[in-house]
């Protein structure tokens, strides 16, 4: 749903797809209000073998985790590793991320 219907920046190494607030889905049967964002992350077999798709997420998953305080509490985000993620170290990974959520943020 986010990937279809949400905003979408890319970046070298990944694709930031957003969507900011989650959609009622009629008979979902959910009445809590949301907890907080949520995030996803799509790395596909085009980033490396197992040992790299899995240290990408890790990466990945450390970087959002440090910028979710920026989307509202009913946000979804998904973050697709593109192939040049599986050679990018760490620092090219947030700037990427930054760049990509400011992106779509400012179009929010």
């Amino acid at each position: 749903m986010v990937v279809r219907s949400g905003r979408r920046a890319g970046r070298p190494t990944l694709v930031v797809h957003y969507l900011p607030e989650r959609p009622v889905v009629p008979g979902g049967g959910l009445t809590d209000p949301p907890s907080g964002p949520r995030a996803g992350f799509v790395v596909g077999k085009v980033v490396g073998n197992s040992v790299r798709r899995h240290r990408v997420t890790r990466q990945l998953r450390h970087l959002v985790r440090d910028e979710l305080h920026r989307l509202p509490p009913a946000a979804d985000l998904v973050v697709r590793a593109r192939p040049e993620a599986g050679d990018a170290d760490l620092a090219t990974l947030r700037r990427d991320l930054g760049r990509g959520l400011d992106r779509v943020l400012d179009r929010a």
